[in-house]
């Protein structure tokens, strides 16, 4: 939550220990929500980290759309609260947090954040860039804003070692710079690792299985060619049981080999209406999209659309122009022959 320093003459203190590498600071914008303007802040540079500390009458800081587009330096705020309140507004909604909770802002994720409720608010935390710290990945959306304890456990602990970092920084070596970032960076995984786990316990079950469907579908559009694509291979893949990868289609109104069959279906029907794909035979095309039998596709095909595979490719023809509207193949064999490997669709 590191402000502008430029801001006004503000009077700030800046220390530092080993900080070869410039470490990032997120632009905020700031409004003094009395006529008290006080802002001090003292900064401790390590390598890639910056440990900071503030003290300021209520203020609201923001974060916009527009500082994102003009400066993004990539980074995850820590903040610990200290005394008074804070308030974050965002696209999700409002959160409070009370003295003692610790969360995370996102460099590029707009958001307002006020500060009220005492004469000074204060609070201590890091800001660092979020290679440093790659835990989150895919999982920051259910842990940035949301308020965690930095009263007990890993979260506690990380307190007690940045409050110990601030007060004795004189007595470390510049050299020290190097393994007390490494402690708090290992600290502050711990934190993440176990706020994703407990994000995770509180997810909604249909949140799950809905996430869990659309991971499975998009591995089945992606794996429409091979032959052994099924409820066994998806239950391997995404580390859930058979009757499990059943339960979630069926609750969805489908059934695994449903859902494929017309996958597979679509992408035979959009390629037999390509004019562009009008010398490659039919069976070919339904080899394609995994169907090992043409007299099967054939009918499953004319099941899903009404008309026969040859019919929908010399429509296709017809309408493109094409002067010769009829067949081009030769009569199918009942089974399909191996496509050579530059025709094999990867999804």
């Amino acid at each position: 939550m590191t402000a502008p320093l430029r801001r006004r003459g503000l009077p700030t203190v800046s220390v530092e220990l080993g900080g070869t590498t410039p470490v990032p600071r997120t632009a905020l914008e700031t409004r003094h929500l009395t006529t008290d303007s006080r802002l001090r802040q003292r900064d401790l540079p390590l390598e890639s980290i910056r440990v900071w500390t503030m003290e300021f009458a209520p203020v609201s800081f923001r974060r916009t759309r527009e500082q994102i587009e003009q400066a993004d330096p990539e980074t995850y705020n820590v903040v610990i609260l200290r005394e008074g309140g804070l308030r974050r507004v965002d696209a999700r909604g409002v959160t409070t947090y009370e003295p003692g909770q610790l969360h995370v802002n996102d460099s590029s994720s707009p958001f307002r954040l006020d500060a009220y409720g005492a004469d000074t608010i204060s609070c201590i935390g890091m800001e660092l860039p979020r290679s440093v710290v790659p835990t989150l990945g895919e999982h920051a959306s259910s842990v940035i804003g949301r308020p965690l304890s930095a009263r007990e456990g890993l979260g506690g602990l990380l307190v007690t070692v940045l409050d110990q970092v601030l007060a004795d920084h004189g007595s470390y070596r510049n050299t020290d710079a190097v393994p007390v970032e490494a402690m708090l960076r290992e600290l502050l995984t711990g934190v993440f690792t176990n706020a994703v786990e407990d994000a995770e316990q509180y997810v909604p079950a249909e949140v799950h299985r809905r996430t869990l469907l659309l991971r499975m579908r998009t591995f089945i559009d992606q794996n429409l060619h091979l032959r052994d694509l099924g409820p066994r291979l998806l239950a391997e893949v995404h580390h859930v049981s058979v009757s499990h990868v059943h339960r979630v289609f069926g609750e969805d109104g489908t059934t695994v080999a449903g859902w494929i069959r017309a996958r597979r279906l679509e992408r035979a029907h959009r390629d037999l209406s390509d004019p562009a794909m009008r010398a490659v035979p039919v069976h070919h095309v339904a080899a394609r999209w995994g169907f090992s039998h043409h007299a099967a596709f054939t009918r499953a095909f004319r099941a899903a659309y009404g008309v026969a595979p040859r019919d929908v490719r010399r429509e296709a023809l017809c309408g493109a122009g094409w002067s010769e509207c009829q067949e081009t193949e030769d009569s199918a064999p009942t089974t399909a022959t191996a496509l050579p490997a530059t025709m094999v669709s990867r999804g």
